[in-house]
């Protein structure tokens, strides 16, 4: 009998961090705003629509400078990073972050002219 208990214990405790692992990853998909400075000083919008499939994450992103599909996209722990070719494929852009409470924190690196940092929050 005691055994029976403890096995039962150890699935539904395996089964909780499961779920509570996947829904971390969930808690990403939607519509997200942040705002990053550009080299030359001007603030610009972009936003952010995620769908996230168990660890891979797709969507697009969109600024002023138009509409790009996300690709190499992954989601694991809370981390988030992701890569848009914008300009045709000509220009690399790579965003790593991680989910801190209901912001998530970006270093992005623009092509070959630097990394900025950019705080994106959820649209509602």
């Amino acid at each position: 009998m005691r055994n029976r208990v403890f096995l039962l214990t150890v699935l539904l405790t395996v089964a909780f961090l499961a779920v509570a692992s996947s829904a971390n990853a969930a808690d990403l998909t939607g519509k997200w705003l942040g705002t990053m400075q550009t080299p030359d000083g001007q603030s610009l919008e972009i936003n952010f629509n995620f769908q996230v499939s168990g660890e891979k994450l797709t969507g697009t992103v969109a600024s002023s400078y138009g509409e790009e599909q996300i690709s190499e996209g992954t989601v694991k722990d809370g981390a988030i990073s992701f890569v848009v070719l914008a300009g045709g494929g000509q220009f690399k852009i790579v965003y790593k972050g991680k989910l801190a409470g209901e912001d998530l924190k970006f270093n992005v690196t623009l092509g070959d002219t630097g990394d900025r940092e950019m705080t994106a929050k959820r649209v509602k």
